[in-house]
């Protein structure tokens, strides 16, 4: 059996490929900023603010840019990725979330964000109790991912499909529609996202949908649609609070 240890060195080396994406894109920027400013808008002012896989820092830059007077940090474990991000002038860590944990305070944190990161970790459970763990009580996590029940992967799975972004390697793309290999090792239906996030002592949480922008132009108005259903969105957006 292959060790967690082993796993986290074959995804350490993955990410650090040339060819895999280290940009957030402009609409999922602009959607993690307005998440964060509807928590902010009754919350402490200044907020420490921590992006965990902020990736190359422009989603976390769009997001300082949008909420000012507040504190934000990066964190990221792709040396790469950290280099890009230096350029926007962000505080940022090079740490992994799985394993040893965040390098940060108990009880230190406002917000701890995680942009569509869960489903590329190994440890789900771990990652979700290091960000209860760094936030102050009543602190919130905003999380995105994939959703595995989205409308279209509904469709394919009927037809023998590999749903839109699932993985079964992380050499090539295998049964499914799309050419990029994602690094996704886990995906999430609503309810089992939910359950997760009260499992490990989140309350408060609330689940919207979101579209996905690699969808093809005549499909978008559908997908648009969709996202007043979030069970069946293609993107889950999810707000929890520590209790």
């Amino acid at each position: 059996m292959t060790s967690q240890a082993a796993v986290g060195g074959g995804l350490r080396e993955f990410y650090e490929s040339p060819g895999v994406p280290l940009s957030s894109g402009a609409d999922r920027a602009r959607r993690q900023a307005r998440m964060l400013a509807e928590v902010l808008r009754d919350g402490p002012d200044p907020a420490l603010i921590v992006d965990v896989g902020c990736g190359d820092g422009f989603a976390t830059s769009v997001a300082a840019l949008n909420c000012p007077g507040h504190r934000f940090v990066g964190v990221d474990w792709s040396a790469d990725a950290l280099r890009q991000a230096r350029a926007r002038d962000l505080s940022l860590v090079q740490a992994g979330v799985d394993g040893a944990g965040l390098p940060l305070a108990s009880a230190a944190a406002d917000v701890v964000i995680m942009s569509e990161l869960i489903e590329h970790l190994v440890d789900t459970d771990a990652v979700l109790d290091e960000a209860r763990r760094v936030l102050k009580p009543g602190g919130w996590l905003l999380l995105s991912t994939p959703n595995l029940a989205a409308w279209y992967n509904r469709g394919l799975l009927a037809l023998g499909v590999q749903p839109v972004f699932s993985e079964v390697s992380l050499r090539g793309v295998f049964g499914r529609p799309g050419r990029q290999v994602a690094g996704h090792l886990h995906l999430f239906t609503k309810r089992a996202l939910t359950g997760l996030l009260a499992a490990r002592g989140f309350g408060s949480i609330t689940v919207t949908g979101a579209r996905y922008h690699d969808v093809p132009r005549p499909l978008r108005p559908l997908d648009l649609a969709f996202c007043a259903w979030p069970g069946a969105a293609s993107i889950l957006l999810v707000r929890a609070r520590k209790t």
